[in-house]
Protein backbone atom coordinates (compact mmCIF):
# COMPACT_ATOMS: atom_id res chain seq x y z
CA UNK A 1 0.00 0.00 0.00
CA UNK A 2 1.13 3.56 -0.56
CA UNK A 3 1.83 5.85 2.41
CA UNK A 4 -1.58 7.53 1.94
CA UNK A 5 -3.37 4.16 1.75
CA UNK A 6 -1.51 2.94 4.83
CA UNK A 7 -2.43 6.12 6.74
CA UNK A 8 -6.08 5.72 5.76
CA UNK A 9 -6.02 2.07 6.87
CA UNK A 10 -4.43 2.93 10.24
CA UNK A 11 -6.82 5.83 10.78
CA UNK A 12 -9.85 3.62 10.10
CA UNK A 13 -8.83 1.00 12.65
CA UNK A 14 -8.47 1.23 16.40
CA UNK A 15 -6.92 -2.06 17.54
CA UNK A 16 -3.68 -3.90 16.91
CA UNK A 17 -0.99 -5.98 18.52
CA UNK A 18 1.84 -4.14 20.25
CA UNK A 19 5.05 -6.17 20.41
CA UNK A 20 7.83 -5.17 22.77
CA UNK A 21 11.35 -6.62 22.84
CA UNK A 22 14.30 -6.32 25.13
CA UNK A 23 17.48 -8.25 24.48
CA UNK A 24 16.17 -11.59 23.21
CA UNK A 25 12.85 -11.62 25.08
CA UNK A 26 9.62 -10.72 23.20
CA UNK A 27 6.24 -9.66 24.58
CA UNK A 28 3.03 -8.96 22.61
CA UNK A 29 -0.37 -7.61 23.71
CA UNK A 30 -3.60 -6.55 21.99
CA UNK A 31 -4.17 -2.80 22.36
CA UNK A 32 -6.46 0.04 21.31
CA UNK A 33 -4.90 3.13 19.76
CA UNK A 34 -5.54 6.54 18.25
CA UNK A 35 -3.61 7.53 15.10
CA UNK A 36 -2.66 11.04 14.05
CA UNK A 37 -2.28 10.98 10.28
CA UNK A 38 -0.63 14.41 10.13
CA UNK A 39 2.36 13.46 12.29
CA UNK A 40 2.08 9.66 11.78
CA UNK A 41 2.12 8.91 15.51
CA UNK A 42 0.10 6.47 17.60
CA UNK A 43 -1.45 7.24 20.99
CA UNK A 44 -2.43 4.58 23.52
CA UNK A 45 -3.47 4.05 27.12
CA UNK A 46 -1.81 1.00 28.60
CA UNK A 47 -3.09 -0.58 31.80
CA UNK A 48 -0.99 -2.89 33.95
CA UNK A 49 -1.10 -4.48 37.38
CA UNK A 50 1.76 -4.17 39.93
CA UNK A 51 3.62 -7.40 39.15
CA UNK A 52 2.63 -7.77 35.51
CA UNK A 53 4.96 -8.74 32.73
CA UNK A 54 3.64 -5.73 30.80
CA UNK A 55 4.79 -3.32 33.51
CA UNK A 56 8.26 -4.90 33.59
CA UNK A 57 8.59 -4.60 29.81
CA UNK A 58 7.36 -1.00 29.71
CA UNK A 59 9.84 -0.04 32.43
CA UNK A 60 12.74 -1.38 30.33
CA UNK A 61 12.36 1.09 27.40
CA UNK A 62 11.84 -1.74 24.91
CA UNK A 63 11.86 -1.61 21.14
CA UNK A 64 8.26 -1.46 19.90
CA UNK A 65 6.35 -2.72 16.88
CA UNK A 66 2.62 -2.25 16.28
CA UNK A 67 0.83 -4.57 13.86
CA UNK A 68 -2.66 -3.72 12.58
CA UNK A 69 -4.43 -6.11 10.22
CA UNK A 70 -7.76 -7.12 8.76
CA UNK A 71 -9.30 -9.32 6.13
CA UNK A 72 -12.37 -8.94 3.95
CA UNK A 73 -13.32 -11.71 1.57
CA UNK A 74 -10.11 -12.50 -0.33
CA UNK A 75 -8.24 -9.31 0.61
CA UNK A 76 -5.78 -9.11 3.50
CA UNK A 77 -4.31 -5.80 4.66
CA UNK A 78 -1.71 -5.10 7.29
CA UNK A 79 0.45 -2.27 8.52
CA UNK A 80 3.52 -2.40 10.72
CA UNK A 81 4.95 0.55 12.64
CA UNK A 82 8.35 0.17 14.28
CA UNK A 83 9.85 2.70 16.65
CA UNK A 84 10.13 4.11 20.12
CA UNK A 85 7.41 3.95 22.75
CA UNK A 86 7.43 7.14 24.82
CA UNK A 87 5.61 7.49 28.16
CA UNK A 88 3.67 10.77 28.33
CA UNK A 89 3.13 12.62 31.60
CA UNK A 90 -0.54 13.69 31.67
CA UNK A 91 0.56 17.13 32.95
CA UNK A 92 2.55 17.67 29.74
CA UNK A 93 -0.30 16.91 27.32
CA UNK A 94 -1.17 19.41 24.61
CA UNK A 95 -4.77 19.91 23.44
CA UNK A 96 -3.93 18.00 20.25
CA UNK A 97 -2.56 15.05 22.24
CA UNK A 98 -5.63 14.96 24.48
CA UNK A 99 -7.76 14.70 21.33
CA UNK A 100 -5.64 11.76 20.12
CA UNK A 101 -5.99 9.91 23.42
CA UNK A 102 -9.73 10.45 23.08
CA UNK A 103 -9.47 8.47 19.81
CA UNK A 104 -7.79 5.54 21.58
CA UNK A 105 -10.80 3.41 22.39
CA UNK A 106 -11.24 1.61 25.69
CA UNK A 107 -11.75 -2.13 25.38
CA UNK A 108 -15.39 -3.18 25.32
CA UNK A 109 -14.67 -5.57 28.18
CA UNK A 110 -12.22 -5.59 31.05
CA UNK A 111 -10.76 -8.58 32.88
CA UNK A 112 -8.23 -7.74 35.56
CA UNK A 113 -6.59 -10.16 37.99
CA UNK A 114 -6.09 -7.31 40.52
CA UNK A 115 -8.20 -4.70 42.24
CA UNK A 116 -8.82 -1.69 40.02
CA UNK A 117 -7.13 0.53 42.62
CA UNK A 118 -3.87 -1.37 41.98
CA UNK A 119 -3.95 -0.83 38.22
CA UNK A 120 -1.51 1.56 36.62
CA UNK A 121 -2.92 3.49 33.64
CA UNK A 122 -0.23 5.21 31.61
CA UNK A 123 -0.29 7.19 28.39
CA UNK A 124 2.15 6.34 25.61
CA UNK A 125 2.99 7.60 22.16
CA UNK A 126 4.63 5.44 19.52
CA UNK A 127 7.01 7.53 17.42
CA UNK A 128 7.54 5.28 14.40
CA UNK A 129 10.87 5.17 12.61
CA UNK A 130 9.10 3.27 9.86
CA UNK A 131 5.53 2.49 8.80
CA UNK A 132 4.75 0.04 6.02
CA UNK A 133 1.53 -1.36 4.63
CA UNK A 134 0.63 -4.40 2.58
CA UNK A 135 -2.42 -5.50 0.64
CA UNK A 136 -2.71 -9.02 -0.69
CA UNK A 137 -5.59 -10.49 -2.64
CA UNK A 138 -5.82 -14.27 -2.69
CA UNK A 139 -7.47 -16.15 -5.51
CA UNK A 140 -9.60 -18.95 -4.11
CA UNK A 141 -10.52 -20.76 -7.30
CA UNK A 142 -11.88 -24.23 -6.81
Amino acid sequence: MSADETDAFLGAHETGVLSLARTSEPYAIPISYGYDVSDRQFYMRLVSSPESEKRRFLASDPEARLVVYDEADDTYRSAIATGTLVRIDPNDLTVEEIEQYGSAKRPLFEIWPSEKSELDIELYRLDPESISGRLITVSREK
